[in-house]
């Protein structure tokens, strides 16, 4: 039976590829942080190591022997830095897939992550892409665009001041992809049994701040206004929301390149999300239906 290593399987991408192969009966390993986080999948039928991404001893033992790795860097680093433990992360993955001969990895990246430079949350992507580029394995680089998920961030501010804050000119219009559908992708490129070395664009549906805010108003059944952020207010509006400094700056800095044309999609080829951003709202103010999906 093929066995597979799902990272982040407590979150939201890596949860939807450890249940899609699960339910292909596909052996599965998930890794966490702690115990607690694993009980639930070993109900489901998964097999649970418990472990940093950070550690390349840990990283190397369990990926030996498996047919196939899904692998990101987790955004919730501890502060005070973020740059710097992604870099490490990206640096022992690498080394671990190379050391332990695993021949396919599916590694969740970001659009942003074409440029080397400028692309805020990015840049430790665009390393970890590179290093895994110098081992032998076959890796396939989903570079989802920008999540609908994200929405679930302006709720406090819709439901407390009755606002949406944008940090792009309302009326623009980027693709947005469901988390959902970034997973169930990741899973079936994991499965392939004929795995090419590639960069696949995920995208969805464009909408701009407008739309997004209209749509979050009929759910919310309250009006909304846009506000445009200026770049010069986007560190202290996110840190005013508990962002840490770091952080804070390099998604202003993402933004940025964003707004300067300088990000957009490049792969081999591109695969496009149909979920619409009314379902991803109904899941975020109702997860206990959506978890029935």
């Amino acid at each position: 039976m093929s066995a597979y290593v799902v990272a982040g399987a407590t979150g939201r991408v890596g949860s939807v590829v450890a249940r899609e192969l699960l339910a292909r009966g596909k052996q599965t390993t998930v890794i966490v942080r702690d115990d607690a986080k694993g009980t639930r999948w070993r109900g489901m039928g998964a097999e649970v190591a418990k472990g940093s991404l950070g550690d390349r001893s840990f990283l190397t033992t369990l990926l030996r022997g498996v047919d196939g790795f899904f692998v990101l860097l987790p955004e919730n680093v501890p502060p005070p830095g973020f740059h710097a433990p992604r870099a490490q992360m990206a640096e022992a993955i690498a080394a671990a897939v190379k050391n332990s001969g695993v021949p396919h990895v599916v590694m969740l990246s970001a659009i942003a992550a074409s440029i080397p430079e400028g692309n805020g949350p990015a840049k430790a992507l665009h390393q970890l892409e590179r290093r895994l580029g110098e081992s032998d394995t076959s890796l396939t680089r989903l570079r989802p665009c920008y999540y609908q998920d994200n929405i679930a961030g302006m709720l406090a501010p819709a439901t407390t001041q009755g606002i949406y804050p944008s940090f792009l000119p309302a009326d623009v219009a980027l693709p947005m992809v469901a988390t959902r559908d970034v997973g169930r992708i990741a899973a079936a490129a994991l499965a392939d049994d004929s795995p090419a070395t590639e960069i696949v664009d995920v995208l969805g549906p464009p909408y701009s701040a407008r739309q997004l805010s209209a749509a979050l108003s009929s759910a919310l059944r309250r009006l909304l206004h846009v506000v445009e952020v200026p770049p010069a207010a986007h560190v202290r509006t996110l840190t005013g929301t508990g962002m840490p400094l770091e952080m804070a700056e390099a998604v202003a800095e993402m933004m940025a390149s964003f707004a300067a044309g300088r990000i957009t999609p490049c792969g081999h080829r591109r695969i496009v999300g149909t979920t619409p951003i009314d379902e991803v709202i109904a899941g975020i103010l109702r997860p206990d239906e959506a978890a029935g999906l």
